[in-house]
């Protein structure tokens, strides 16, 4: 069995969103908390996990590792289901913020600090990857897919969610940016996007191209979930509003099995 290089040189993309990261941790202790405590849901507006179902009903003996953990409610769900979880992030800040969470809710599973697209696992050893706006959104696709693909076993699934293509092409990069009603960045070629006010790094991809890159690296596409926030629903991020999310795809959830 083979582990992928977790000893070479990080990449530029993920030296910076490390930085950034351990800086942007002190936000997310509370709604860290908040998830730890309360039933999972998912993406900006809490939609709940029944309109997802990114969740396996019941997680038994199941293996899985959360790519991109941040404060690691998603494992701790998880956990709580009956799986083994492991969960691996780029910063050290947030990794404290889970740890602490661990000993408040009493419960323990592997923290691993380290770069989402090459994790210092041997192949097929996980039943499940899942990711919600970690290595999804953080890491370059065309790395954390394939290393996804590697450590998940035949019959494995790989489920994610992320940022929307529809909203990432209609919000400028300017200062209080939202999401309009128009198109203003290309979505041929779209894969690396930057902010003029941080110095993070996140990565969309093209419908067409995700289905490629998901198929070369041996995964059969079972759903993509445009994500409709329901009624009545809030959010702390100022970048999209209720209404606009109720008529276009803020979100994506995207599922995957592992052929065998």
């Amino acid at each position: 069995m083979s582990t992928s290089g977790a000893t070479e040189p990080l990449p530029e993309h993920v030296r910076r969103n490390r930085a950034v990261w351990d800086v942007w941790a002190a936000e997310y202790v509370e709604p860290g908390r908040r998830n730890w405590s309360e039933e999972p849901s998912w993406g900006i507006f809490g939609v709940p996990e029944a309109d997802v179902r990114m969740l396996p009903v019941d997680g038994t003996g199941i293996d899985a590792i959360e790519l991109g953990c941040g404060t690691a409610y998603v494992s701790a769900w998880l956990a709580r289901r009956g799986a083994r979880p492991v969960g691996i992030d780029n910063s050290q800040a947030q990794l404290a913020t889970a740890r602490a969470y661990q000993t408040e809710f009493g419960l323990t599973f592997p923290l691993v600090h380290g770069n989402a697209e090459t994790v210092p696992l041997p192949d097929a050893s996980f039943d499940l990857a899942i990711s919600e706006y970690g290595a999804s959104l953080w890491c370059d696709p065309y790395r954390w897919i394939p290393e996804a693909a590697r450590l998940l076993r035949p019959g494995g699934r790989l489920v994610f969610l992320t940022n929307g293509v529809v909203q990432m092409l209609t919000i400028p990069d300017t200062e209080n940016a939202q999401a309009g009603d128009r198109l203003i960045r290309p979505y041929f070629g779209m894969h690396r996007l930057e902010w003029s006010d941080d110095d993070s790094v996140e990565f969309h991809l093209p419908h067409g191209a995700m289905i490629t890159l998901l198929h070369d690296c041996g995964l059969q596409v079972e759903e993509l979930i445009e994500v409709r926030p329901p009624e009545g629903s809030t959010t702390r991020y100022p970048f999209v509003t209720l209404e606009w999310a109720r008529r276009w795809p803020c979100e994506e959830v995207w599922k995957a099995r592992k052929p065998g």
